[in-house]
């Protein structure tokens, strides 16, 4: 899939674009070519700049998961944008299939995450801890199927690996999430997790914009995308 493909709003400021399972949002130790470098290239190619072109990263996606990843253009845009991040000035909404259905059907989970920098791995207490910082966020029971679950998340704060672990923590890891208890991989190497969208003022227009990121083209992502309409 070329970089066109995956925008899904640009303006002079912004682009937005539907992450794949997969790719990096910036640079790495794999040394993988990230996607801001990627949109660097296809701005630059597209409209024939001469100089360099300006990509800011105001926030991540861990590489396995898909969905809403936005990239400043200018760096007003991206000054502004990393506040909004700080202030959680963004209402984010994540779709999670998970295997095992949640004891409620809907619940504000509170945990405090440390995070092990060699494991690359958060692990989450009841309990204030030393370092640990506190993470919340809210979950709904969307849909069921047969073997699996629709929950959509909403993020209150933006830990490392947050919604990974707090629904491992109960009980109900991400669909295909080894390093957070699933019990078998995803045929690709994703997890089904899916920022679904994001809704903000714009940091230089001050318009709300509301963005969705259709799923990935899995056969059990497409059918609760269907049934979620």
């Amino acid at each position: 899939m070329n970089a066109a493909d995956l925008i899904l709003y640009e303006d002079n400021h912004l682009l937005v674009v539907n992450k794949q399972a997969g790719q990096i949002v910036q640079g790495d130790k794999t040394g993988d070519e990230p996607l801001s470098e990627l949109l660097k290239r296809f701005v630059k190619e597209r409209d024939n700049k001469p100089g360099n072109v300006f990509m800011g990263v105001p926030h991540r996606l861990d590489r396995p998961v898909s969905g809403v990843a936005i990239f400043a253009k200018t760096g007003k845009a991206l000054e502004r944008l990393n506040e909004m991040f700080r202030n959680n000035e963004l209402h984010k909404l994540y779709w999670a299939i998970v295997k095992k259905r949640p004891t409620e059907e809907s619940a504000l989970l509170t945990h405090y995450l440390l995070r092990n920098e060699k494991m690359n791995k958060s692990f989450a207490s009841l309990a204030p801890k030393p370092s640990a910082k506190e993470a919340r966020l809210k979950y709904n029971l969307l849909l069921s199927a047969e073997n699996y679950h629709l929950l959509e998340v909403q993020l209150f704060t933006g830990r490392h690996h947050q919604i990974r672990c707090q629904l491992a923590a109960i009980g109900s890891p991400v669909k295909g999430d080894l390093k957070y208890g699933a019990p078998r991989s995803n045929p690709d190497g994703s997890i089904s997790l899916h920022a679904r969208s994001v809704s903000f003022i714009h940091p230089v227009k001050k318009e709300e914009i509301t963005i969705v990121a259709p799923v990935p083209p899995d056969p059990l992502w497409q059918y609760f995308e269907k049934k979620a309409k």
